[in-house]
C-alpha cells in the first residue's frame, strides 16, 4: 500500500501569517490536534511546517499569554517538516516517521502539492490490518493442510 491510498483526504490548513488563536480555533472546531502549515502558489497548496497543539501551548501560551491574538503561526510552527511522496510505500513511511520521530507525516505529489496526511493512529490501523492479514494466512494454510491429511 502507498502513502497516498492511505493517506486521509481531509487536511485543515493554515497559513503561517494567521494567529496562534486562529489556529487553536481551527483545531477545537475540527477536533484535531494538528494543521498543516501551507504555503499557496497559485492554486496550489504546499506543506512547510506543522503546527501542533502542543507547539501552541509550549512555544505560544507558556511564552506569550498576551499575544495570542497577534503571535503568527510562523512563530511557533515546527521546524524540518517530513513529507512522504503519495508513492511512497508504507513501509517506507513507517521507517521515515520512526526515524524522524514524527507522529504525524503530510503526503504530497510529485510537485509538492498537499494530498493528504498521515497519523500515528492511520499508521497502527494499517499495520494491525497487516497482521491480521498474516494471521489468517497461517490458519488458512493450516487448515488447507489438515484437510489433506
Amino acid at each position: 500500500m502507498t502513502a497516498g491510498e492511505l493517506c486521509n483526504r481531509t487536511v485543515y490548513i493554515i497559513r503561517p501569517d494567521e494567529t496562534v488563536l486562529e489556529a487553536a480555533r481551527l483545531m477545537k472546531k475540527h477536533h484535531v490536534g494538528c494543521l498543516v502549515v501551507v504555503e499557496e502558489r497559485g492554486t496550489d497548496r504546499v506543506p512547510i511546517a506543522l503546527v501542533t497543539d502542543r507547539d501552541l501551548v509550549v512555544k505560544g501560551m507558556a511564552e506569550a499569554p498576551s499575544d495570542l491574538e497577534t503571535m503568527q503561526v510562523s512563530q511557533v510552527m515546527s521546524e524540518g517538516l517530513v513529507t512522504a511522496r503519495d508513492t511512497e510505500w508504507m513501509y517506507d513511511v513507517r521507517k521515515k516517521m520512526r526515524a524522524r520521530g514524527v507522529r504525524r507525516i503530510p503526503v504530497v505529489d510529485a510537485e509538492g502539492r498537499l494530498q493528504g496526511i498521515i497519523a500515528f493512529d492511520d499508521m497502527v490501523e494499517w499495520m494491525a490490518q497487516e497482521l491480521t492479514d498474516l494471521a489468517q494466512l497461517v490458519s488458512r494454510e493450516q487448515k488447507r493442510e489438515s484437510e489433506t491429511s
